[in-house]
C-alpha cells in the first residue's frame, strides 16, 4: 500500500478522506490531542484492518469519533444525566466517556458492555466524522510506541500501512484524551489527561446544584 499525504488545507482533503474512509479504507489525521488513525465505526472489516497495521491487542477496544451529539445515538443506548453534563461541559473536547453501546456495533470494536466516545475540538475531524458517520479512532501509531504529535511521527511508524495521511502540522494537545467510565453509579477516571479530576467532580457537582435549584 502507498500512503499519500494530503494537507489539511488542500481544497481535496476533506472529500478524498472521506471517500477512503467510506470505502472501508485507512486515514490518519490531526486531532485536538494526538494524530488518530480512523476507520469506519460499523465495518468489521475496517477495524480488523485497524488492529492489524496496528499490532494492537483484540482485548483492547477501540474509541469512536462523533461529529456532533446527534451521533452519539448510533453507537450508545443512552446517555445520563452525569455523562450529559460532561458532555456539555468538556465537548467538544479532550474527555473520552464509556457509556453503554449498542447490540448492533461491530463485535471487534469493544467485547465491553461500554464504548469510548468523544467529539474532538478539532474542525477537520469532526467534520469527517459528519461526512463519514462515527470514527472507530485510535491513535496513529505502533501500539506501545509514543504517539504521533506530526505527519512525520505518523509516517516513521505507519508508512504504507495506511492509505491516506492529513497534514494539518503539530498536534495542538500533545496529550492523549481523558477516559471516564460513567456506565456505573459513580464516575470513573481510566486514563488521566487533559481534563483532570478535579474538572471532572466540579462539573458534576455545578451540575447537580443547577438541577436542584430548578
Amino acid at each position: 500500500m502507498k500512503t499519500f499525504v494530503l494537507l489539511q488545507s488542500d481544497p481535496l482533503a476533506l472529500q478524498k478522506a472521506s471517500e477512503i474512509i467510506i470505502a472501508s479504507g485507512l486515514v490518519a489525521f490531526p486531532t485536538d490531542t494526538v494524530y488518530g488513525v480512523g476507520v469506519r465505526a460499523d465495518k468489521e472489516e475496517a477495524i480488523e484492518q485497524l488492529y492489524m497495521i496496528k499490532a494492537r491487542s483484540a482485548e483492547k477496544p477501540i474509541p469512536v469519533m462523533l461529529g456532533n451529539m446527534k451521533q452519539l445515538k448510533k453507537v450508545v443506548r443512552f446517555i445520563s444525566p452525569a455523562a450529559r453534563r460532561l458532555a456539555e461541559r468538556f465537548w467538544p473536547g479532550p474527555l473520552t466517556l464509556i457509556l453503554p453501546k449498542r447490540p448492533n456495533l461491530p463485535v471487534n470494536l469493544t467485547n465491553l458492555p461500554g464504548i469510548g466516545v468523544r467529539i474532538p475540538d478539532h474542525p477537520f475531524a469532526r467534520a469527517l466524522c459528519l461526512k463519514c458517520g462515527p470514527l472507530a479512532v485510535t491513535s496513529a501509531n505502533l501500539s506501545g510506541n509514543p504517539e504521533a504529535l506530526n505527519v512525520q511521527g505518523v509516517l516513521q511508524q505507519l508508512n504504507g500501512k495506511l492509505d491516506l495521511v492529513v497534514d494539518g502540522g503539530d498536534s495542538p494537545g500533545g496529550v492523549a484524551s481523558t477516559v471516564v467510565d460513567i456506565t456505573g453509579e459513580k464516575p470513573c477516571i481510566i486514563r488521566s489527561g487533559l481534563v483532570t479530576g478535579e474538572m471532572i467532580t466540579q462539573a458534576l457537582w455545578v451540575g447537580t446544584i443547577k438541577n436542584h435549584k430548578s
